[in-house]
């Protein structure tokens, strides 16, 4: 099982601005802030920020994905909305998907740096 989950960004405080209003729809909040990391979660910390000043934007289509459960669609898309009105950039607007076992409502976008989300939500059905 999975504990937390780090991502590299360029501008800790850029990129706290953006989680900051990406993750409240979720009913994420940042639970730590520290001079070099930042660090999101529910209950603990979850989704850690860690500082690399060096680093240049992530070229697409490489890096990692990070896939975020979120309960209700219209947490979804305000989620997503955050991530586009805070400076990510879209990678498929909310909507219907296809994974390998099961239909749901996805949306995709990266942060500033170039990491790419994905939010996803299976409904009642």
């Amino acid at each position: 099982m999975i504990d937390h989950v780090s991502i590299p960004v360029s501008d800790l405080d850029m990129s706290q601005k953006f989680f900051d209003a990406v993750l409240a729809p979720l009913g994420m909040t940042r639970m730590v802030t520290l001079p070099e990391r930042a660090a999101y979660g529910k209950r603990y910390p979850e989704l850690w920020l860690n500082l690399r000043p060096e680093m240049g934007r992530v070229p697409a289509g490489t890096g990692s994905h990070l896939a975020l459960r979120v309960r209700e669609e219209a947490a979804l898309r305000a989620a997503y909305d955050a991530a586009l009105q805070y400076g990510g950039s879209d990678a498929g607007p909310p909507g219907p998907r296809q994974a390998a076992l099961t239909s749901y409502i996805g949306a995709f976008f990266t942060d500033p740096d170039g990491n790419r989300i994905e939010l996803m939500t299976f409904p009642a059905g």
